[in-house]
């Protein structure tokens, strides 16, 4: 477990877990333990419920897996609960630990625990611009590759991997020169506000400003998807902040047509429908996106 940690200890509830016949008909106590890695900053900063982790809901959940269907092992309700808990965008990692007190053992004894700690590991998608010189001098294009370089030392993020670049004509904001893009694909533990403020800080690194809405620039990273539409398991926000999935992705060659290069499986939520990334090509052929040559 790493950084800030919200724990709630001592969660009680009567379930009928466990393999003998007698635990399933009769029942007996169960506690639970639970620690969560969570980043406090910003709900320390804003007093504002919305940026932690509401542990009467985490509390609540509990409850729920333990007086819910019974298992076996509880092994398999502490799974749940953990999957429960990452499930939740704050949380990046949970400590999980199931008390049975009164567990048949047949000799004296203290308690059993089971503990299981899991990481949150999702796919994510990173969609990467330039069309200005580096503050290095470097071209959008090495820009670009150097940007996908340092993805891989992100902390937190991994399996990084970028499709070959492309050159396309700016879309909105002022008259400016074509940009190089290229989309990247990858898994992550960092929640979704953590993983933008590591990208923020890569394009910081880059030179990146922002006085001009839609301008041009040394660098460009926006987090498009996070977790997997096909499988429900993607985040979705209206929050200003990070609005997921990106609210014009579908409508952007420059996004489409390089996410299509890496992952030809690809699938993004568009409203209420998951679609895939190769049905929306079409409506973005009219686009100007063009291979650029050389290996990304």
């Amino acid at each position: 477990m790493r950084g800030d940690l919200i724990r709630l200890t001592g969660v009680r509830a009567y379930g009928h877990h466990g393999v003998l016949e007698h635990e399933r008909r009769v029942g007996q106590d169960f506690v639970v333990d639970v620690t969560m890695s969570v980043d406090l900053r910003a709900a320390g900063e804003s007093d504002d419920l919305a940026r932690t982790v509401n542990y009467a809901e985490v509390a609540a959940d509990v409850v729920a897996v333990v007086t819910g269907p019974p298992h076996d092992l509880i092994e398999t309700v502490a799974e749940e609960i953990a999957a429960r808990t990452l499930a939740r965008p704050l949380v990046e990692a949970v400590e999980v630990t199931v008390h049975k007190p009164q567990a048949p053992v047949g000799v004296p004894f203290g308690d059993v625990e089971v503990v299981v700690r899991r990481e949150r590991d999702v796919p994510v998608v990173i969609a990467l611009g330039a069309n200005l010189e580096g503050v290095d001098g470097a071209d959008p294009a090495a820009t670009v590759r150097s940007a996908a370089r340092r993805l891989h030392r992100v902390r937190g993020l991994r399996a990084v991997r970028l499709s070959a670049l492309f050159g396309t004509a700016p879309v909105g904001g002022p008259e400016q020169p074509d940009y190089v893009n290229a989309v990247a694909v990858a898994r992550t533990r960092l929640t979704p506000a953590a993983l933008l403020a590591a990208l923020h800080r890569v394009e910081a690194d880059f030179g990146r400003t922002r006085e001009v809405r839609w301008g041009a620039r040394t660098l460009d990273l926006d987090l498009v998807q996070y977790g997997d539409p096909a499988a429900g398991t993607d985040v979705t926000s209206t929050d200003p902040a990070l609005v997921l999935p990106h609210p014009r992705a579908h409508e952007r060659g420059f996004v489409l047509v390089p996410w299509h290069d890496i992952d030809p499986r690809a699938r993004l939520r568009v409203g209420d429908r998951v679609l895939p990334v190769a049905d929306l090509l079409p409506t973005v052929a009219d686009q100007d996106v063009h291979p650029l040559g050389g290996p990304a």
